[in-house]
């Protein structure tokens, strides 16, 4: 196998997958902490279309966040408060409850750029306070996805559920 780490990335010269879902949210983007070499922190690029977000509004529990504006203007939706953002804003998103939820919306007139750079938790528990979801993971040494869950605390059950003898 050969070893594709480089100590220097340019987002321009990255290979971008573009997603949809639904009317609100697309993006371009790209990760690239692995190929920096780097195991405890992840750092991506994005870019979102005009009148779009890139991931629902959600917290981490374990996980922190940073966000680098480069191009384009949007809203910083973090907890109760809307807060407009552009170039060369820093946007921290640091871990808690609902009140550090968060996500960017553009709503500018051209697509938002930004990095994004967050520690790399074995395990982490994120809630997405609009839908009422959570989400459940954890993650090898090697950063390997080993468990994920997506569910609502109404789907829950009983520790000894199911349990022989229980």
């Amino acid at each position: 196998m050969t070893d594709t780490r480089k100590p220097i990335v340019n987002p321009d010269k990255l290979e971008l997958d573009h997603w949809t879902k639904g009317s609100f949210f697309e993006s371009r983007d790209a990760s690239f902490g692995a190929l920096l070499g780097l195991k405890n922190l992840g750092i991506g690029y994005g870019e979102v279309p005009p009148g779009k977000s890139g991931c629902p509004f959600h917290n981490h529990h374990v996980e922190e966040e940073l966000f680098i504006i480069l191009e384009g203007e949007g809203t910083y939706r973090f907890g109760s408060e809307r807060h407009a953002v552009g170039p060369g804003d820093i946007l921290g998103a640091p871990a808690g409850g609902p009140e550090t939820a968060h996500h960017l919306i553009n709503t500018g007139t051209v697509p938002l750029k930004y990095l994004s750079i967050s520690t790399m938790a074995a395990t982490e528990i994120c809630e997405y306070p609009d839908s009422g979801k959570f989400l459940a993971k954890t993650r090898g040494a090697d950063g390997e996805r080993r468990f994920r869950f997506i569910g609502r605390p109404d789907s829950a059950v009983d520790y000894w559920d199911g349990e022989p003898g229980a």
